[in-house]
């Protein structure tokens, strides 16, 4: 939600910082007006214009870059999860109660991660890390009987061990990478920017239409980044799809 607040706060300081501009252009002194001042508006407008866009394009990269690694994050944590089912089902009959613990433990994190209402997703799920405690109490209660067992509980506590690692590695990097202040003095670069477009430009409907469509896309561009920055909400966030598979073949 913060997303689009953010971003409908942006486009409207841009409309109002050009439409203002254009507005008062006229009503200034004349010495507001030359040449020599216009010279340099439009140079400082510059400097701006080539920070916004380096700052721009490397919040761009940086979300992306954020939003893939989460991916792939979870993408690890599906297949550390059926791994281990497989391990513990070829362990034999004893990790049958382990494996419905992990079956349940799964998909109440599929639950809080994305949840089908509303609801905001949970960060950190005591109920969730219970049930994984659980799992590992089980698991600590098998006792091989032989040295091919033995060589799987090696495996499986292993198994077990990369997945507290992924579920932690997940929950750290839940919340965004952008800070609010490089956000904050980003927007005002915008704005001035958006303010010496409007100096000495006339009042007509390709240069309005032009500032609008401009302020439009500046904002769709936050948007973007800050919606990739929270890779579990938002209209850009990642697939459920890796778990529920990963769900399905604890099931079996």
């Amino acid at each position: 939600m913060i997303e689009h607040l953010v971003a409908l706060a942006t486009f409207l300081g841009l409309v109002l910082a050009s439409f203002g501009c254009l507005a008062f252009h006229p009503r200034l002194p004349e010495r507001h007006r030359n040449e020599e001042t216009h010279n340099v508006v439009r140079l400082t407008a510059n400097i701006f214009v080539v920070m916004t866009s380096l700052v721009l394009g490397l919040l761009i990269n940086s979300s992306k870059t954020a939003f893939d690694a989460i991916d792939h994050n979870v993408h690890a944590f599906a297949t550390e999860l059926i791994l281990l089912d497989r391990t513990l089902r070829a362990y034999g009959p004893e990790t049958a109660d382990a494996r419905a613990r992990l079956a349940v433990y799964v998909e109440r994190a599929i639950e809080g991660t994305w949840p089908t209402t509303d609801a905001a997703p949970v960060v950190e799920d005591v109920a969730a890390e219970k049930l994984l405690d659980d799992v590992g109490a089980a698991l600590r209660d098998l006792h091989p009987a032989d040295d091919e067992r033995a060589a799987l509980k090696i495996e499986w506590r292993q198994r077990f061990q990369k997945v507290i690692e992924l579920r932690w590695a997940l929950i750290e990097h839940w919340d965004g990478t952008v800070p609010a202040p490089l956000l904050a003095v980003l927007t005002a670069w915008l704005t001035l920017i958006f303010a010496s477009f409007s100096y000495r430009a006339p009042a007509n409907a390709v240069v309005i239409s032009t500032l609008v469509v401009g302020a439009a896309l500046i904002s769709s561009a936050l948007f973007l980044i800050l919606d990739m920055d929270s890779p579990f909400t938002g209209s850009i966030r990642v697939s459920p799809s890796a778990m529920e598979t990963a769900l399905a073949h604890i099931r079996r």
